[in-house]
């Protein structure tokens, strides 16, 4: 699959940023999301990995409260959700393989969204520093003002 900015700049937003725009619709991330889009024009796009709707929806399904499952879906409805493709399997094993022989691992859902993130060329905006670990890895956090 190519990227659907392929002529722009595509983010790919964890699962911490998603819901941090749900809860603070006015807050950091949100006014960092903003001013991305608004230096990149129209060539930019926000976007989620399957996994990362997995997780929000996981997260949903613990903890059904109304309002913030309400805040969840209307983010859900702006963000464009990227299927996992057969491009994703070999960034995966080769970054899963390589940290843990350096003794560095992170956790498999993180391992799938930054590996679909090399494979998209994506900029992954997230809050998780165990990312930082990952080699050739474009990483933004929105979560810092």
């Amino acid at each position: 699959m190519s990227p659907p900015a392929a002529a722009g700049l595509l983010y790919l937003l964890d699962t911490n940023i998603v819901s941090d725009l749900a809860k603070h619709p006015d807050g950091p991330a949100a006014q960092r999301a903003a001013a991305a889009l608004a230096r990149a024009g129209d060539g930019a796009t926000l976007a989620i990995s399957a996994v990362v709707q997995c997780e929000l929806l996981y997260g949903l399904a613990k903890r059904p409260a109304a309002r913030v499952q309400q805040a969840v879906e209307a983010q859900l409805e702006l963000l464009e959700v990227l299927p996992l493709d057969a491009a994703v399997a070999p960034h995966y094993a080769a970054l899963r393989a390589r940290l843990e022989a350096l003794g560095t691992p992170i956790g498999p859902n993180d391992g799938l969204i930054a590996a679909h993130a090399l494979s998209l060329g994506a900029t992954l905006v997230s809050g998780d520093a165990e990312f930082a670990r990952v080699p050739g890895l474009v990483l933004e956090n929105w979560l810092r003002p």
